[in-house]
């Protein structure tokens, strides 16, 4: 069963992603990504559809990164992590594909990746392109497997999303309240 999202269709950018939502505050919604670059890898938003950090409001910026914190602490536990890769791409010009404020959250290992900074070429290149993957995946018919960008890389389905998005929600309501 998925979460329950209250005040209905949830929008990341132009895309429809209530599916994908683990976890909302009142300003704030945490969702399963597309095109994960690491398991675990979720993206954190403000409710409120806003291109640039700069036109957050003061209550939205503590609340998303409060949101941060606390899915960050989850995502260390449940996927095992000794350390995080925390990043926001503000403007097109930064490597942001989709137009909404986001921050990225990356569990990350001794040895995940060949070297520690491979993750922020992943984010700057098509892997981490996540409005041609989510437009692309508009594009498919029901819980297709999408080619996006390589041989490598492969979009995940909705089914796929939403189961990670179910379980994601029921670690999130063993987290603390902060």
């Amino acid at each position: 069963m998925p979460p329950t999202i209250k005040g209905g269709p949830i929008h990341f950018g132009p895309f429809l992603v209530t599916p994908q939502v683990f976890h909302q505050t009142p300003l704030s919604i945490a969702l399963v990504n597309l095109k994960p670059i690491l398991p675990g890898h979720v993206l954190i938003s403000p409710r409120r559809v806003v291109p640039r950090v700069s036109k957050l409001t003061p209550p939205e910026t503590a609340d998303l990164f409060l949101t941060v914190r606390r899915v960050g602490r989850m995502i260390e536990r449940v996927y095992g992590a000794t350390s995080l890769n925390i990043a926001i791409q503000d403007g097109a010009e930064a490597g942001q594909s989709v137009p909404h404020v986001h921050a990225h959250i990356i569990p990350r290992k001794k040895r995940d990746l060949g070297s520690t900074d491979e993750i922020y070429d992943r984010l700057d290149g098509e892997e981490g392109d996540l409005a041609r993957g989510l437009k692309q995946q508009v594009g498919a018919r029901g819980g297709e497997r999408l080619r996006v960008d390589d041989e490598e890389r492969v979009a995940r389905g909705p089914a796929e999303m939403e189961e990670e998005a179910v379980m994601l929600a029921r670690e999130m309501a063993k987290e603390p309240v902060d």
